[in-house]
């Protein structure tokens, strides 16, 4: 068979058409949380988030085992209602400053992990069961999965995007952006809420444990190359859809997990733009130690008013 043939016959299957389509539309969505979260030293937030969902995902196997419906139908919305409000709460807490950022996010880790074992179980399913969630199971993505990955999409992309320039101002300097008259507390819940559902519609691909790497490896790899928030996501999105879409296709001629293969090519793709580096910026002639900072001058990043902007 030759090369040509074994593409065709990876785009014509209806199993990998829809996965390569979530794949996509994942790797496109994840990256733009994922900058924020970066700039608010918050990398881990994903991680916490995730371990909540699991507690979503077994609460849902209970629900649909009582109702008398499939065990699974109800496992995403579950995620979806649970990690809202484990990002909520965190949020809240935050904010509050009763407990510290990574105190709050332990509670989340192991509260979320414990819960989800717990209910699994109660619920009639197995460890099986669970593994596909927490590592990602591409290949059980169905059409009705495929259009609720649509909707989070659009939902993520609408407030990450459109909102970019407020968001950015109350990741970069909370304290600025309310003195510039921003309300800093919506827009902070705004970031919890499209952190929570970029890690629902992430779970399919890369599971609950490694779809912070999805959110954060992009933007890390774009921060080596970039000098502005507006670049640094944009390259980020096209770095994840690269690396979900690429990894996929490994996974179709190589009985590897995809989840994982997309990790190790998005961690590979940051090892060799970090050697590259030095390189890169003397072909461009610039100063090597500007681009260690990706915001280096702030008024390249944001305008501060709500109606303007980047």
């Amino acid at each position: 068979m030759t090369a040509w043939s074994e593409l065709v016959s990876l785009v014509t299957d209806p199993l990998m058409q829809r996965a390569l389509l979530a794949a996509l539309l994942v790797g496109v969505t994840a990256p733009v949380i994922g900058t924020y979260l970066v700039q608010r030293k918050l990398a881990l937030l994903g991680d916490g988030i995730g371990h909540v969902a699991l507690t979503g995902v077994a609460l849902g196997w209970l629900v649909g085992s009582l109702t008398g419906l499939a065990p699974d139908s109800l496992a995403i919305p579950g995620a979806v209602v649970a990690a809202l409000v484990g990002a909520i709460l965190i949020e809240l807490v935050r904010e509050r400053g009763r407990t510290t950022g990574d105190v709050a996010l332990a509670l989340l880790f192991y509260g979320g992990i414990a819960g989800g074992v717990l209910l699994i179980s109660q619920a009639g399913g197995t460890s099986a069961n669970l593994m596909g969630y927490l590592f990602g199971s591409i290949s059980t993505v169905s059409w009705a999965d495929l259009g609720l990955t649509v909707v989070l999409t659009v939902l993520v992309l609408v407030i990450g995007v459109g909102l970019r320039t407020a968001l950015f101002a109350v990741s970069h300097d909370e304290e600025f952006a309310r003195a510039a008259g921003l309300p800093v507390r919506a827009l902070n819940l705004a970031i919890a809420v499209i952190a929570a559902l970029t890690v629902t519609l992430a779970m399919r691909v890369v599971g609950l444990l490694l779809v912070s790497a999805l959110m954060i490896v992009p933007v890390a790899v774009a921060q080596l190359v970039t000098a502005s928030f507006r670049r640094t996501m944009t390259l980020a999105m096209v770095i994840g859809a690269v690396v979900c879409v690429g990894g996929l296709a490994i996974t179709y001629w190589n009985d590897v997990s995809p989840g994982a293969t997309i990790v190790v090519l998005a961690i590979g793709l940051y090892a060799a733009t970090s050697i590259a580096r030095p390189a890169l910026a003397r072909l461009r002639g610039g100063d090597t130690r500007a681009a260690h900072d990706p915001h280096p001058v702030q008024d390249d990043d944001v305008q501060l008013t709500l109606g303007g902007g980047r």
